[in-house]
């Protein structure tokens, strides 16, 4: 089965990627150090709910950089069910932890902010003077009247 997902690179998106306010890259968690509160955000691209892992939810989410690993625990995941199940797109605070090479956002607090995906699907305003070929410096000025057969009237 075939199974199609956002991709952040490349043609699929042209325009600017929403940077969320004081979200840090994906590439750049190597920086803070082991403890440090962290930003994050990004497509939710996987949540795991393993039986063994104690109530503990597991969230991967995506940016224009790579990938960030999640820890979302119980007490947490009650208090923000509704992002973590229901987010397209997530904002993530929480303690940056590294074990065995692996680098995990234990979350504090979790933002949908979906919403800001829909901003990437609105269409932009069209105006005539924005499309090539078009002669008009100023969109308040009227077309120049043409005659029956396309020349000065």
């Amino acid at each position: 089965m075939l199974t199609l997902r956002p991709a952040l690179r490349g043609p699929a998106f042209s325009g600017p990627w929403p940077r969320p306010p004081a979200a840090l890259p994906a590439a750049r968690l190597g920086e803070p150090p082991a403890g440090a509160r962290v930003t994050v955000a990004g497509l939710v691209i996987l949540r795991q709910r393993p039986g063994t892992a104690k109530g503990v939810i597991f969230v991967t989410l995506e940016d224009e950089t790579g990938v960030v690993n999640v820890v979302v625990w119980r007490a947490l995941y009650e208090r923000f069910r509704r992002a973590v199940i229901a987010a397209r797109l997530l904002r993530v605070t929480g303690r940056l932890q590294r074990e065995h090479g692996v680098t995990h956002v234990v979350a504090e607090r979790i933002e949908d902010i979906s919403d800001m995906l829909d901003a990437l699907l609105a269409p932009e305003p069209c105006r005539a003077a924005d499309q090539p070929g078009t002669t008009h410096a100023d969109p308040r000025t009227p077309p120049a009247r043409r005659g029956p057969r396309g020349g000065p009237g």
